[in-house]
This record gives C-alpha cells, sequence and structure tokens, in this order.
C-alpha cells in the first residue's frame, strides 16, 4: 500500500496532519497520533507538506501545443498528461468551440478515443454552438446555430454520453431542448448570452460560463446573465482567475457575493498554454499571445495560457481565502456539480487524486488514480 505521511491534509472538508494509505483509491486517511507502521507501506517521499485534492478543470480548450478540436486522439491524451504533471489536473472536461458540425463531430470523436487512454478526461464541455452573435467573443460568428436537438443528441451518442456542459444562450432556445438536456444529465451553462434576468428566471440554467466575460453585463436597470449569476442562489459561477480576464479586485467581490461554494475555477486554456509562440489556433482562429494575453487579430481576448495551479494561487493572493476555500473552487464544487462521485475530496473510498504542493503553494507533484507524477 502506498502510504504519504506527516503532511497538512486538506481533505476537502476539514485539515488533518496526518497520512493516508492508498492505490487507485484511498484506504485510509487519519492523524499521525493514530499512525501505525505496515509492514507492506511503500512511502512516497515527495517535497512539499500540503496535500489538497486534484484540481478540476471544466473548461479548457488545450495546452502544450494542442488544441481539443484539430488535435487526434494521441496529442490530446499528451496534452491532458502535460497538464497533470505541470498543473496538478486530475479531472478534465475537454471543451469545443463554435465551429461546423463535422469538425466538432471530428472533435467529439477523437476526444472520445483519447479518454481511453486517459482516465483524467472526465468528460466533454461544449462551448456553442447554441450561442448569440450580440456576445461571440472569440467564438467564430459564421458557426453559430440555433439549438438542435437532434444534432445534440447525436453528438452525445458518438461521445459515448461524455457530455457534461453545455454553454448556450437560452434566448435562443427552446424548453423541449432544455428538458432533454436536463433528462439527459448535461448541465446548462449561460455563456456567450444576450439573456435578460427575466428570460434566465425562466430557463433551466444552474451555471454560468466565464463570469463577467461574452455575455450580457450588469446593468443598473438590467440584471443581465452577470447579475443573474452573482444574485441566484444554486448557480454556480465560472471564474478565470488570471488577473487578464477580470480584474482582480472584481474576483474579491465575487467571493464576498457568492461564497466558496458556487465558485469554479477554471483555465479557459489555449494550445498556447506551456509552449513559447507568439501565434497559435483556438479552433481554427488564429490568435496572437503578447504579453501572455492571447487576442484574435481584431483584439477580442481569447482564451488564456493560465495554469491550473497558479489559478489556485491567484484565488488565495487576490481574495485572502483560507486553503479550504480555494479547495471548494479547485475541486470540491466541481465535483459536486457534474456528479463526479469519486473525486473532489480526500476520503476513504475515493479515487486517489492529489496534489501536493510547498508552503508558497508551488506545484512539487500530483497523484492521479494512485500514480505519482513529478513536476520538473
Amino acid at each position: 500500500m502506498k502510504l504519504l505521511k506527516n503532511k497538512k491534509i486538506y481533505t476537502g472538508k476539514s485539515m488533518v496532519q496526518g497520512y493516508i494509505r492508498f492505490d487507485k483509491t484511498i484506504f485510509e486517511i487519519n492523524d499521525m497520533k493514530y499512525f501505525t507502521p505496515n509492514d507492506n507501506d511503500i512511502e512516497i517521499i515527495v517535497d512539499g507538506q500540503i496535500v489538497i485534492p486534484g484540481f478540476i478543470d471544466i473548461h479548457s480548450h488545450g495546452g502544450y501545443g494542442f488544441d481539443c478540436m484539430d488535435s487526434n486522439s494521441d496529442q490530446i491524451d499528451y496534452m491532458v498528461k502535460q497538464m497533470t504533471i505541470k498543473e496538478g489536473i486530475t479531472s478534465y472536461f475537454c471543451t469545443t468551440v463554435t465551429q461546423s458540425f463535422e469538425n466538432i463531430e471530428k472533435s467529439i470523436i477523437n476526444i472520445e478515443e483519447a479518454s481511453k487512454k486517459n482516465k483524467v478526461i472526465a468528460g466533454i464541455h461544449l462551448e456553442g454552438p447554441f450561442i448569440s452573435k450580440n456576445f461571440k467573443g472569440a467564438q467564430n460568428e459564421e458557426y453559430i446555430k440555433k439549438a438542435d436537438k437532434k444534432i445534440l443528441e447525436y453528438w452525445n451518442s458518438i461521445s459515448n454520453n461524455k457530455i457534461r456542459l453545455l454553454t448556450y444562450a437560452p434566448e435562443e432556445t427552446s424548453y423541449e431542448f432544455e428538458n432533454w438536456c436536463l433528462s439527459n444529465g448535461i448541465i446548462l451553462s449561460v455563456g456567450h448570452s444576450n439573456a435578460t434576468y427575466e428570460q434566465l428566471c425562466k430557463s433551466s440554467t444552474s451555471h454560468i460560463t466565464h463570469l463577467y466575460n461574452a455575455q450580457r453585463g450588469l446593468n443598473h436597470r438590467e440584471l443581465g446573465v452577470t447579475g443573474y449569476g452573482l444574485l441566484t442562489d444554486g448557480v454556480n459561477v465560472e471564474i478565470i482567475c488570471d488577473g487578464i480576464h477580470i480584474n482582480p479586485q472584481i474576483i474579491n467581490m465575487t467571493y464576498k457575493l457568492k461564497g466558496s461554494d458556487q465558485i469554479e475555477l477554471i483555465t479557459d486554456s489555449m494550445s498556447a498554454k506551456g509552449i513559447n509562440k507568439e501565434k497559435s489556433n483556438l479552433g481554427g482562429q488564429i490568435v496572437y499571445l503578447k504579453d501572455n494575453i492571447a487576442r484574435l487579430e481584431d483584439g477580442t481576448i481569447a482564451g488564456s495560457t493560465l495554469k491550473y495551479i497558479d489559478a489556485f494561487k491567484n484565488i488565495i493572493k487576490f481574495t485572502d481565502i483560507s486553503i479550504n476555500e480555494a479547495v471548494n473552487m479547485t475541486s470540491v464544487n466541481q465535483a459536486k456539480k457534474f456528479g463526479l462521485i469519486q473525486k473532489g475530496e480526500i476520503k476513504k473510498g475515493k479515487d486517489s487524486d492529489f496534489v501536493i504542493i510547498d508552503n508558497n503553494y508551488d506545484l512539487k507533484a500530483t497523484i492521479s488514480m494512485g500514480e505519482l507524477y513529478i513536476n520538473i
């Protein structure tokens, strides 16, 4: 049995100065005062005294030179492995963009094939194409379509029911479409939307895609998508916590309004993450990277180069919260929202997904399903 000991373990509910025995799943976790050596212990010796649950990124288009839209299954597998090793991600939703139906289909097939090789791939996030042209952001307007239940049903079937999250514009959508999504376990997330507060109150959404970005904003006479996300209990909001997409003071304000149990940190990363290239790609569109900011040719911000470990560091820096509260935003909330029952906490019987960090929150190692990955 593998063993980590003498660590500060933030379980997702509490902190214990203790030990963990594990293989693919967690066999035992307890305070060091209860520790008794076993003959079959295999102690894992790594730098870093803090252990937290593995990170769950539900919104990321790519990194390390590859994009979920146009990479083959081996490339997607490689990309996700790099995210595990270098960022601490142990559950990942491959995220598509608004493109032709044919290209989205190809992407879904490649993601599904990659998921057979890499169990960190826990689902698919379809960002579009059923969005609003008014708030297209970095999505390609040419391929924006009205919501189509038949095509979504087909995509879900070829994904082996891996579509877990759909970014959509409810003002462009029918109740029949929404009900089909809910009955098939697909969380509806408002994004790239011009919906009013009144329209959202009548919708079936329970999630907001990259809050503040590419959506009808908060106005003193109309709450819009942003106001709905901030004020509605039970609605989780995504935050790109890079200090670029959202001012750090606004992130702090969001925490004060929503608390730590309704925010999910995302990277919204693209292929340029982790590589040194001035010119890159996002779902078929050329992206230029300057001063760590990715933009389309017209200047529109396009995804990020944010690493998840840096999102964890930033949320603590921007809000002065505890590690336990940060863990809510990086693991616990995502696991609850998307029914990842084996993930999100360090608890007996759960999957052995850990991030090991030092007192500066620098990533030292990741353990994914019991396998150790050292961050070199």
